[in-house]
């Protein structure tokens, strides 16, 4: 089963990042990706944070989401969408929402960002209020595609191995972690993050992510990655608009899951007080 990581450097005309988009996806198809996994932000990064109202979208419909359906149908992929902006509760600010189609241009899974970026970079005078413009989910998310079933989650999630081992007892085989990762957290961070998350759960983790300098000033530290699950990075991109592609071997991950019985060696599992 091969899966492709998109990496992209989008911007805040739509139009343009869709296009980007469709191209890199056109160009994963060819190469025998069966799923194609959009980074953060993917069709939009936008001046200021609340820009994002101007696009948000009701799920099941929406220029965005109607983009993924027909890309989708056309070159016979499932898109996990990275992130787009989904209307919330609160009018002034939106749900970063992970929207998944399968290959019929069916969206099977919407995933809502559960963590927020609020923080201040020791050592920087980097700040991040994304609560400012972006409302915080509770649910965890899991769908059944060809490569197994998704653990789905988005950048700041990864921090918080407990979001994982929630995907992992509903029963996750692999993980999206879409991106747009700061320079300054993704050097110091990204690697060793998304090789845990791998290890700690036998699981494959497929992180696409934002590079450069995008509209507001902020830069992203790109390196998308696919780490398989003994924690191996099998593929990583460069500071470019491409992709990254790798065949899963679903085979092994079970051979490994039952050679290797930390998942069912676990003391502190789901519902237990030791």
């Amino acid at each position: 089963m091969r899966v492709a990581a998109i990496q992209m450097n989008s911007g805040d005309r739509v139009p343009d990042n869709l296009a980007l988009a469709e191209s890199l996806i056109a160009t994963a198809a060819r190469d025998g990706c069966r799923i194609v996994v959009l980074p953060e932000n993917f069709a939009l990064m936008p001046k200021r944070g609340r820009d994002k109202n101007e696009h948000a979208e009701v799920v099941g419909s929406g220029p965005v989401q109607a983009f993924l359906a027909e890309t989708a149908r056309t070159h016979g992929v499932w898109i996990i969408g990275g992130s787009i902006p989904i209307e919330s509760p609160e009018p002034e600010r939106v749900f970063g929402a992970c929207v998944v189609v399968n290959d019929e241009g069916e969206t099977v899974a919407v995933y809502r960002k559960i963590h927020l970026f609020d923080v201040d970079i020791s050592d920087s005078d980097e700040s991040y209020r994304e609560s400012f413009s972006m409302y915080p989910a509770d649910d965890v998310v899991t769908v059944d595609t060809p490569a197994g079933r998704l653990g789905m989650s988005i950048c700041y999630d990864v921090r918080f191995p407990e979001l994982y081992r929630a995907l992992l007892d509903d029963g996750a085989s692999w993980f999206t972690v879409p991106a747009a990762f700061t320079v300054t957290t993704g050097q110091a961070h990204w690697h060793a993050l998304l090789r845990a998350r791998a290890i700690e759960n036998l699981a494959y983790v497929v992180a696409p992510g934002q590079f450069g300098t995008h509209p507001d000033g902020r830069s992203t530290f790109g390196h998308s990655l696919i780490v398989d699950p003994w924690g191996r990075v099998l593929a990583e991109s460069s500071d470019s608009n491409g992709f990254i592609a790798v065949d899963f071997e679903l085979d092994m991950q079970a051979k490994l899951r039952s050679e290797f019985p930390a998942l069912s060696n676990r003391r502190l599992s789901k519902g237990s007080r030791h």
